[in-house]
């Protein structure tokens, strides 16, 4: 998946922000960003899949982590710029 469709999501960008602060378990996620834990999990996988989380165990609670920078951009003329970017690494960039 893109990362415009995954960045496509309120609720993805939610849960990132989440994860700025701290790692977080499932619950807790849920709970800060006001999802079921369905849709939370969904979410999650998308993110993970996409290589912008990871998680582990700890006891018997997943914890999910942010393991990339991420970082959008638009700028109006004269500059007109649009980049989306990992840790450094262009994914989209564009400029007329």
């Amino acid at each position: 998946m893109s990362l415009f469709k995954v960045f496509g999501s309120s609720q993805r960008l939610e849960i990132l922000r989440e994860l700025t602060h701290r790692p977080m378990y499932v619950s807790e996620l849920t709970e800060a960003v006001g999802m079921d834990g369905k849709t939370a999990a969904h979410h999650l996988s998308t993110l993970e899949d996409a290589g912008l989380l990871e998680h582990y165990y700890q006891g018997n609670r997943k914890y999910y982590r942010l393991v990339q920078s991420v970082q959008f951009e638009a700028s109006p003329p004269p500059e007109r710029s649009f980049v989306l970017q990992t840790n450094g690494q262009p994914t989209k960039s564009q400029s007329d």
